[in-house]
This record gives C-alpha cells, sequence and structure tokens, in this order.
C-alpha cells in the first residue's frame, strides 16, 4: 500500500495517514461533493466525468444497459440467466429447470464502453454475478476472472461468493465514500469514482479556500501526481492491484494482464524513482484513455533514444532498431482473457520474442 506517513513526512499532508482509495477517510471526514469540485476544477470536471472510473459503477435505476435490454438471457449447461428490469428495478435469476435463485441487482459496475457486472446479495453475503453484460456481443457471457469450468451446484451458477473483505474491496473501488472512519456503509457512497475518491474527502479543503488559507488548503487534499512512482503505482493499484497483491492472488497466468500496475512493475525498464515510467507518466486519469498508439510514442522516448537521432544525456534506453513509430503495438502486445471478450495492452513492456509464452 502506499506510504502515507512518507508522504506526511514530506510535508503533502493528505487527508488522514491511514487514508487511501479503498480503506476510505478517518472519522468525521466530510465530502463536499463533484458539483462543488467542478466549481473550481472545471476543466477537469468536465473530461473526467466521461471517463469509465466517473461511471465506473450505477445503481440499477440509473444503469442505462439494463433499461435499454428490459431481458437479457444466457444459457450455460443446465442453467438459464434471466435479468429483467422493470419500474427501475432490475432482478438477476438462474434456474437448474427445478430451483431457481432469483435477488435484486444492488450495482451495475462497469460501462457501455466494454461491459458490465453486477453485485448482488444473497444468503448473508455479496455476490459478483456469473454472467455479465459484454458490448461486444449485446448481450450475457461469462464474467471475467471467473473459471469457465461447469459450476456443480446452484449457487455456484448464480455468482462468485465475496467474503466481507472483498467484498468491501469490490464496492469500496467502484464507489466513492463507502467507508468512513472503518464504517462500511455502502448505502450512503456515491457511484462512480469521483474526485475525493482519489483526492479525499474535499470539505476541509474547500473550507481553506473559502477562508482564503492556501497552505491549509493544500494540506487537507492529496494530489496523487505528486506522490514518488513507487508509491503512485500502488496508489493506483489499490484498485488495479499492486504488484504484492497479484502475488498474494496467485493469479499467475494470463488473467493478470488487466492488473496494469503489476504488469507495469514487472517490466525490464520500471524503476521505483523514475517519474517516467509511472503510470501517470502516459495516462491523464482526468481524461479518457487515449486510444491511438501513435501518442504514446512520445513517452517512450523520454527514455529511449532515436533511431537515426543524436545521443541524449538521461536517455538511458537503446534505441529499438525496428521502428520508432507505434512502439507499443510491439513491446505492449494485447491479449484476450478466455472468454473475456475484450483485449488488454499487457504493461509488462519488454521486447516481444514470436512464440514467447505469456510471461506471469
Amino acid at each position: 500500500m502506499v506510504l502515507f506517513a512518507a508522504a506526511v513526512a514530506r510535508g503533502q499532508n493528505p487527508p488522514g495517514e491511514s487514508w487511501n482509495p479503498v480503506v476510505g477517510p478517518p472519522a468525521g471526514a466530510k465530502y463536499a461533493g463533484e458539483k462543488v469540485c467542478a466549481a473550481c476544477h472545471i476543466q477537469e470536471s468536465d473530461s473526467y466525468m466521461k471517463t469509465p472510473m466517473a461511471q465506473a459503477a450505477a445503481l440499477p435505476a440509473d444503469a442505462s444497459i439494463l433499461h435499454k435490454y428490459s431481458r437479457l438471457t444466457f444459457q450455460s449447461g443446465p442453467y438459464h440467466y434471466l435479468i429483467s428490469t422493470q419500474d427501475g428495478k432490475s432482478i438477476y435469476s438462474v434456474t437448474d429447470g427445478k430451483k431457481t435463485i432469483s435477488e435484486p441487482i444492488l450495482w451495475a459496475f462497469g460501462m457501455p464502453l466494454s461491459g458490465q457486472t453486477y453485485m448482488l446479495w444473497h444468503d448473508g453475503a455479496y455476490y459478483q454475478s456469473r454472467v455479465s453484460y459484454f458490448t461486444d456481443v449485446n448481450g450475457l457471457g461469462i464474467t471475467l476472472g471467473i473459471p469457465l469450468t461447469p459450476p456443480r451446484t446452484l449457487e455456484e451458477a448464480f455468482g462468485d461468493r465475496q467474503d466481507e473483505s472483498i467484498g468491501r474491496l469490490c464496492i469500496s473501488c467502484h464507489t466513492t465514500g463507502a467507508d468512513v472512519g472503518g464504517v462500511f456503509q455502502p448505502r450512503n457512497s456515491v457511484p462512480g469514482v469521483s474526485c475525493e475518491a482519489c483526492h479525499g474527502p474535499g470539505a476541509q479543503h474547500v473550507a481553506a479556500i473559502q477562508q482564503r488559507k492556501p497552505a491549509a488548503a493544500s494540506a487537507a487534499i492529496l494530489n496523487p501526481a505528486k506522490l514518488p512512482p513507487y508509491e503512485l503505482d500502488d496508489f493506483c493499484g489499490s484498485c488495479h492491484r499492486t504488484w504484492s497483491q497479484v502475488v498474494q492472488m496467485q493469479v499467475m497466468d494470463v488473467r493478470n494482464v488487466r492488473f496494469q500496475p503489476y504488469r507495469l512493475q514487472i517490466s525490464a525498464c520500471w524503476s521505483p524513482s523514475d517519474s517516467r515510467i509511472s503510470c501517470l507518466a502516459c495516462h491523464d486519469p482526468h481524461q479518457t484513455v487515449v486510444r491511438s498508439t501513435a501518442v504514446y510514442d512520445s513517452k517512450c522516448l523520454a527514455c529511449h533514444q532515436e533511431k537515426g537521432g543524436p545521443k541524449l544525456a538521461g536517455h538511458p534506453g537503446p534505441a529499438c532498431p525496428v521502428s520508432a513509430h507505434d512502439c507499443v503495438t510491439c513491446h505492449m502486445p494485447r491479449y484476450e482473457l478466455p472468454g473475456g471478450h475484450i483485449k488488454f495492452f499487457d504493461h509488462n513492456i519488454r521486447v516481444v520474442r514470436a512464440g514467447a509464452p505469456y510471461p506471469p
């Protein structure tokens, strides 16, 4: 996890030494809300609201996919799935022809760009739906990360039962303000990763601005961009998975391609102290991810020599003998998870040999 105590020592003063994107702020911390943030940060707010992170969660009444498709069905072996939506309420059901489990959908995680998975409550526990909506097929399919092997029971067919810590993590990563002072209250959370999910509760910051106390205002909010690279990557990894989390999970196959901070940190060129190879070096979280591969050439050339160009100090990376364009198409190949419907760029930046197996 991010070393917040170190950040405090450097004078950054994030909102509480124990705060991070998923643990939540200390007791008594108050959120200002997106509209208050947008009043000052107009440009960042306008662009951010269009990003997948801002739309990472929706209540069923606001989930456009569920209302566009009022009946979604799927068959997996003997199990038949139905998601039906009426009057703002969505019911998720699975039956084996003899017995049926039906529960209301609590949260829709994801957005129309790629797909949507559903969070449910059944038999005293959170469940991740076994089937999800995928945009490329305009219908349901097996949820990413869930084994494609046939379920043994109706309960297993219903979904992936989450222990308390995992269910809490899922909701905290997709919403804002679900956990305050160690008290988990998901009904009080705001759908999506809002400004304050990454920068911390802003009420104290706003109050200091209004009182014209710039030093106090700066101390009351966290700017992740000021974290050193190793802390920044772990900060993003709080939801996107850190190196230590993936090792602990023992996901040592192609399924970990979607855990970008972990993949980045095992790259040969990654450095814990070089900001040219951190998450923010290539991605502005206030903007939708740029899909043009050519845009990232300049990021590579911030460290690498350019083919045929002058030798530059501070550019330890050798020039690519093949090309100086579209670097990521070769050095960050795309992989599709089995049955995943989505291809991910592998953030393990490397020289890829023909026929080489996926490096876990």
